[in-house]
């Protein structure tokens, strides 16, 4: 029987400002002690997932870890004696985490691991297995049992019980033949490392090189911090295995469609990433062109909501032709608002975070450029930040359509009452968040800023129509996808 070491939660609901992705993912395999360079990339990925983080590696006869919740620094303190040397081993795996209220448990940090008959497997998860339930019930009339609800856990027994039965090669397929849903995976298996995506590649996932190791990462701003150079995104449908001298395509069992998340492009990654093959800022940039050419008015200055919303102003200021300045002050040191317990809570965050510049501000007709809007708190609060600081006009530019559906493919919103468009018009939230005129990105100029094709996009939560079978929701592709 498995022994699952470490679980993670799938009860997620909306809770906070902005969506936020569930985890970050790192895998290196070299030649040389690979922890200090998974503590750097678990940095660089720190925006994916701030809760907790942890890495395991394998010194080629034991798996050591380290986790805890907080920030990568946090976790990993110079008090603590972590070095490359109490994490030894020249492959491993590592991981951040975003959770919310009522999930924010140090066994839900990851990496996840278990025992088995073929050993210690460590694996590093993004995503949502949506048939989790389904395949819970199945594994435990084969006499698997289970310790909590969560689909990562799912996800782990599955894996470990198709390549006990079937081997490695044959087993991941069987596996992926039985999951639904996204996941991006860094696995380690003893001392193999290996990288997996789901067949609609919703989740992001790259490969490539520093020095004499091999990377695994969630996005390519990696190997620029650790001096290395992307090779490619990790398939759809791919099992690839990193060695210490290379990569090898196991297999590739992709869709007929790919169902690449929009929001990636949108808010979650960072502007120096590409995402399959498209550079985030450009995208970004084309955002802000868009809205610009689709929604002019005039005005005196644009100004972005921080940080996310830089690129996109920026790219309205370029197309328009009104200048772009700094408008809004975020303090970064203040509290997380997408924890806060309380509605009062969160809207006292708010005002801690962010603060305006007067003299940007006053006497001027403004346009304020936000790259999504989801409950619309915080949208409300800066306008009349805005007003108050002597602000004539707020013209409200959303760099994304409305979003009106839940997600099930990772991303925390999952309460679609939380959701400021769902059944209402554009006029209707324009009076609701007291901007003097609001406009959103078409969906049309969206799939055109990003550069990809709508149907190879994951837009479940502004169409309502998923590219998987989730109970009691539109299905995509229903007839071409069906035996998926």
């Amino acid at each position: 029987m498995l022994t699952v070491a470490f679980l993670q939660l799938d009860s997620e609901i909306i809770a906070g400002q902005k969506p936020s992705d569930h985890c970050a993912v790192v895998g290196i395999i070299g030649h040389n002690p690979v922890f200090a360079n998974i503590l750097i990339s678990l940095k660089s990925l720190q925006h994916r997932g701030q809760e907790s983080a942890g890495i395991a590696t394998f010194d080629g006869e034991m798996i050591h870890h380290k986790k805890g919740m907080g920030l990568v620094s946090e976790v990993f303190v110079e008090r603590d004696h972590v070095t490359p040397t109490h994490l030894s081993g020249a492959v491993g795996v590592g991981h951040t985490r975003y959770s919310t209220e009522g999930s924010k448990t140090l066994e839900n940090a990851g990496p996840f691991m278990i025992s088995s008959s073929i050993g210690y497997i460590a694996l590093s998860h993004n995503g949502e297995i949506t048939n989790a339930d389904k395949l819970k019930e199945d594994l435990k009339k084969k006499g698997a049992s289970f310790m909590t609800s969560a689909d990562t856990e799912v996800l782990l027994m599955e894996i470990s019980r198709d390549i006990t039965e079937s081997g490695m090669k044959n087993g991941f397929r069987v596996a992926m033949s039985r999951l639904k849903g996204a996941y991006s995976c860094a696995i380690m298996i003893n001392d193999r490392l290996f990288a997996l995506r789901d067949p609609h590649g919703i989740r992001p996932l790259t490969v490539g090189k520093v020095g004499d190791s091999y990377v695994i990462s969630s996005e390519s701003c990696v190997f620029d911090v650790l001096g290395g150079e992307p090779i490619r995104d990790v398939k759809p449908g791919e099992l690839l295995e990193v060695k210490p001298d290379g990569i090898e395509t196991i297999f590739v069992s992709p869709a007929k469609k790919t169902a690449h998340c929009m929001f990636e492009w949108v808010y979650f990654a960072r502007p120096d990433s590409t995402i399959d093959d498209v550079e985030v800022f450009k995208a970004r940039v084309n955002v802000g062109r868009n809205l610009a050419m689709q929604n002019s008015v005039d005005a005196d200055v644009v100004i972005a909501v921080p940080d996310s919303g830089r690129a996109q102003a920026l790219g309205y200021s370029m197309q328009s032709g009104i200048p772009y300045n700094e408008g809004l002050i975020k303090n970064r040191y203040s509290d997380r608002t997408f924890i806060m317990p309380t509605q009062k809570a969160r809207s006292d965050a708010v005002k801690l975070k962010l603060n305006s510049i007067r003299s940007v501000i006053a006497g001027k007709r403004v346009i304020l450029v936000d790259d999504s809007v989801v409950r619309g708190n915080t949208i409300r609060h800066i306008i009349n930040m805005l007003r108050n600081q002597g602000a004539m006009e707020v013209h409200v530019r959303v760099g994304c359509p409305p979003i009106i559906s839940p997600c099930f493919l990772g991303v925390d919103m999952k309460t679609k009452n939380q959701f400021l468009a769902a059944n209402k018009t554009v006029e209707q939230i324009r009076q609701e968040i007291g901007a003097d005129s609001l406009a959103y990105l078409s969906i049309e100029s969206l799939t055109q800023s990003i550069g990809k094709p709508g149907d190879s996009l994951c837009m479940g939560c502004l169409t309502g129509v998923y590219p998987v079978n989730i109970t009691g929701e539109k299905y995509a592709y229903q007839a071409e996808l069906e035996g998926y």
